[in-house]
């Protein structure tokens, strides 16, 4: 299966400390894969890189079918060639409605003339329903977002993301601060959305993570320490030393 994103070889310093070293990392198109390590790990220097944030010191970074390089591209761009990004906090418009906030993420032209005469269509009003459902706030279109609970605002950030139609989606540490109920909503989400797009989820939680059921990637000192099912990576002496010895 060829890869729809690859890391190989990657470092970056920042002031003489080396945050990523010699990275290497793929993902194939419908794929879900865990990323877990200690703080300092590398996690979100790793995030930073593939979204155009940070650019590393060495290596490439391919993407799609064709292995385009993502380094020349800037975040827009990355963000338009199909790469989302959730960061940890919700990020959600909460004077606005659910569907007003789909609406707003809809992919569609942006120019300041186009975005002047938009109006929704029939097409656009349907496709928000879809993704609101898709999420699980199917119920909860008319509701301004900043009366959702913290799970819900996580799930409409999300469908935010889905409007944009990514092939990649970044997630950080989406279990964080959610009920029960809301993490199991989650994890169903997240697997089913891996059926057709790659997901990387980025998470401190060995239970959310043994829950997704997929192959675990763990980070040490910038570079993959192991890499597995969540059971192979836990019983690698390395990755009790440096991670589960420290209780995470």
């Amino acid at each position: 299966m060829t890869a729809l994103l690859e890391v190989s070889g990657v470092s970056v310093t920042f002031d003489g400390f080396r945050a990523i070293n010699n990275l290497s990392f793929t993902i194939g198109p419908q794929e879900l894969r865990a990323i877990i390590g200690p703080n300092g790990a590398g996690k979100t220097t790793f995030m930073d890189i593939v979204t155009g944030k940070t650019r590393p010191d060495t290596g490439k970074v391919l993407w799609g079918e064709k292995s385009i390089s993502l380094l020349s591209m800037s975040e827009s761009r990355i963000a338009q060639a199909g790469i989302g990004r959730k960061f940890q906090r919700p990020t959600v418009f909460e004077d606005q409605t659910v569907t007003e906030n789909l609406m707003m993420a809809l992919k569609a032209p942006r120019s300041p003339f186009r975005v002047l005469g938009w109006r929704a269509t029939a097409a656009d009003r349907k496709r928000v329903e879809e993704l609101a459902v898709e999420v699980g706030l199917g119920d909860q279109l008319p509701r301004k977002s900043g009366e959702l609970s913290h799970g819900q605002k996580q799930w409409l950030e999300i469908g935010m993301l889905l409007a944009q139609e990514p092939r990649l989606l970044l997630v950080d540490e989406p279990a964080a601060g959610m009920t029960l109920a809301e993490r199991e909503h989650t994890t169903r989400l997240l697997v089913d959305l891996a059926k057709t797009r790659a997901v990387v989820v980025v998470e401190h939680d060995m239970d959310f993570v043994r829950r997704l059921n997929c192959r675990v990637t763990v980070l040490h000192e910038g570079a993959v320490l192991a890499e597995g099912s969540l059971d192979h990576v836990t019983a690698n002496p390395q990755v009790i030393e440096v991670y589960l010895g420290r209780g995470g």
